[in-house]
């Protein structure tokens, strides 16, 4: 009978150990909700957020942005020496860094990476024909020549999305299936359409300085949720930490909770709509003015966000304070004229073939925005086919530009013009004309910050003139936080190795 109490007092101790510790475990995991999942974790081979926003966590790259987009070393030791004539970099790289499969990085893997991200990253490609050579020039530096100088060189070697990271040089192929970062998390568990877990790599080295990632968290889970309602709720729940792109619709609610709260970057980015100049009607400039001319940003935006506190009706391409703001084509900006879009289309002999919009309900403002456009559009004269998808599917159909015209996106507002794919002639929108490449390629070489903004105003009066791509306007993004968590800012793609969750 004692022996028996005995195990039963076990028992119970071991369940309130059990308890105890799964408490504990709980107040060190960071839950957070998002639209999606990655479809790789690859960050090279791929621009979405929903990759960047994982993938940061356990890759890195050699440098990386501070909290005003200054551009900092992560894995870099320093920043480069570049000679006088912008044609040499000379990046030193840190020692004692650890891949996550315990081997030490040294400048090969670094040059392997390079090398493979100027051959398969479509930001990579951007930059590929101005370099001439990468190479070890020692154990823990790397050389870098050019045979142009390259101005956004350094941003580019910076940004999250089709990033430059480095990998060891033994896993280096067209395709990387089992990833192995230098970050200070690594995934300890992935279950399709469930969650992602990060875990901390004990391993890791800090680089220090504005670099610095604390890992204050044991273990960060990334949720897939394709609803926005479902992810505001889960957040007001108590479900969910942290929760990516919600709507507009859930800022009260958050505001009024004692919960969660919102978190609202101002101004976040614009919204876009890409066009296909590889094939298919959009490759007739009467088609594309047409469009231009007869989309209501006025209507799309107060449909998409419902307040002006969440948008503005802005045709520039960087708002107002951002040293690229200026006002270069925006006379064709928000025309929300039926008559001269049907204008256009005369002109182009237009015959009736359906306009084709990819468009997905996870970003619910994009659906939002593209139900006015149709309206409008229908209303020039044009058949539109409405192509609703989830964003895991937009993302495959956009790689093909047989099945859509006019794809829906949108991007933040980023440091450098150049970190705007779209501007690329070899982007998936296919924007290859004359006049935009010579104009792109002389504010890319172009190392005088005045004169970069005077030809950056070029080339935004050449987007509005050929109709490169279209912006809708300005928005705010919101996204919402548990009210005891600490150490996350509100950002494009947020980071979490610095959050802390209150008990």
């Amino acid at each position: 009978m004692n022996r028996t109490l005995f195990q039963l007092s076990g028992i119970s101790i071991l369940a309130l150990g059990l308890a105890v510790a799964s408490q504990a475990q709980a107040q060190t995991t960071v839950d957070v909700a998002m639209i999606g999942e990655p479809d790789t974790f690859d960050p090279m081979v791929s621009t979405k957020d929903v990759v960047s926003i994982v993938t940061q966590h356990f890759v890195e790259t050699l440098f990386t942005f501070d909290e005003n987009w200054a551009t900092v070393p992560l894995l870099a030791a320093a920043m480069p020496d570049v000679s006088d004539d912008g044609l040499t970099y000379v990046i030193p790289i840190r020692e004692g860094v650890t891949f996550h499969d315990g081997s030490s990085m040294d400048a090969a893997d670094v040059v392997g990476s390079l090398e493979r991200w100027l051959k398969v990253a479509s930001r990579g490609k951007s930059v590929a024909a101005y370099v001439d050579s990468v190479e070890a020039s020692g154990d823990y530096e790397v050389t870098l020549r050019l045979n142009q100088p390259y101005a956004p060189l350094l941003s580019l070697l910076a940004f999250s999305n089709s990033a430059a990271v480095v990998y060891p040089e033994e896993i280096l192929d067209d395709r990387i299936e089992d990833v192995v970062g230098t970050g200070p998390y690594e995934i300890a568990d992935y279950v399709p359409d469930q969650y992602i877990q990060l875990v901390r790599f004990d391993g890791y080295t800090q680089p220090g300085g504005a670099a610095e990632r604390k890992q204050i968290p044991d273990e960060i889970r990334f949720v897939p949720v394709a609803d926005p309602n479902t992810r505001a709720e889960g957040l007001l729940s108590g479900q969910f930490d942290f929760a990516d792109s919600l709507s507009t619709e859930s800022y009260d609610r958050l505001e009024a909770s004692d919960v969660a709260e919102p978190l609202m970057l101002e101004p976040f980015g614009w919204p876009v709509f890409a066009m296909n100049r590889n094939k298919g009607m959009m490759t007739d400039i009467e088609i594309r003015r047409a469009v231009q001319a007869a989309l209501p940003f006025d209507d799309m935006l107060y449909a998409a966000f419902g307040d002006e506190k969440f948008y503005q009706v802005d045709g520039a391409l960087f708002p107002e304070g951002w040293v690229w703001n200026n006002d270069g084509g925006v006379e064709l900006y928000n025309q929300n004229d039926i008559e001269a879009a049907s204008k256009h289309l005369e002109e182009a002999g237009y015959d009736g073939t359906p306009l084709r919009i990819l468009t997905s309900r996870q970003y619910e403002f994009h659906y939002q925005m593209a139900l006015v456009a149709e309206m409008a559009l229908e209303a020039s004269g044009f058949e539109v086919e409405m192509d609703v998808v989830d964003w895991a599917t937009l993302a495959e159909r956009r790689n093909n530009p047989d099945l859509w015209d006019i794809y829906i996106t949108h991007s933040p507002f980023l440091p450098e013009p150049a970190l705007i794919s779209s501007f690329s002639a070899k982007a998936l929108e296919g924007w290859d004309e004359p006049a935009k490449n010579e104009i792109y390629t002389r504010f890319i070489t172009e190392t005088d910050p005045a004169v970069r903004k005077e030809i950056f105003k070029e080339l935004q009066t050449e987007l509005y003139e050929d109709v490169g791509f279209i912006k809708v306007g300005n928005f705010n993004s919101l996204q919402g936080k548990s009210r005891a968590m600490e150490g996350v800012a509100p950002s494009p793609w947020p980071q979490f190795w610095n959050a802390s969750v209150a008990e």
